[in-house]
């Protein structure tokens, strides 16, 4: 069994999704940034420690959003979702990209046009779930 997290950093109505590098089974893929939780560490960390290697920035966990099983390779896989905050945007200072490409602020509308990883996309109602009863009251 392996965890991960995905991070749902939400501002002004957009939505931060990444696209990966071309390696990989899920590679040329998008998806919300986030990875695997390292042994001893709990989904707080990893957010902190994933946002730091993989965009270079600082993190604030929040709150859980949702949750989602698969199989991958024979070997279950959840990915937990979180609310999370970023000290900038990426736009007037970009993120230091190590694992993916290019990111972009989508409409949460768009996110089932894109490319996205299938784990990822299994968490899509529950965000949307979550912005609706959030922000869009």
């Amino acid at each position: 069994m392996s965890s991960s997290i995905a991070c749902i950093v939400y501002k002004n109505g957009l939505i931060l999704v990444a696209h990966r590098n071309p390696v990989g089974d899920m590679g040329n893929r998008w998806e919300f940034p986030g990875g695997k939780i390292d042994p001893g560490e709990d989904a707080n960390m990893a957010i902190v420690r994933e946002m730091r290697e993989e965009f270079g920035c600082v993190a604030v966990p929040g709150e859980k959003i949702g949750e989602t099983s698969f199989t991958h390779k024979q070997k279950l896989c959840y990915v937990n979702a979180y609310a999370v905050e970023l000290e900038h945007d990426g736009i007037e200072k970009k993120y230091e990209l190590t694992e993916h490409t290019e990111y972009k602020w989508v409409k949460p509308s768009e996110i089932p046009s894109l490319a996205f990883v299938d784990s990822d996309l299994s968490l899509y109602p529950q965000v949307m779930e979550y912005i609706k009863t959030r922000y869009e009251k």
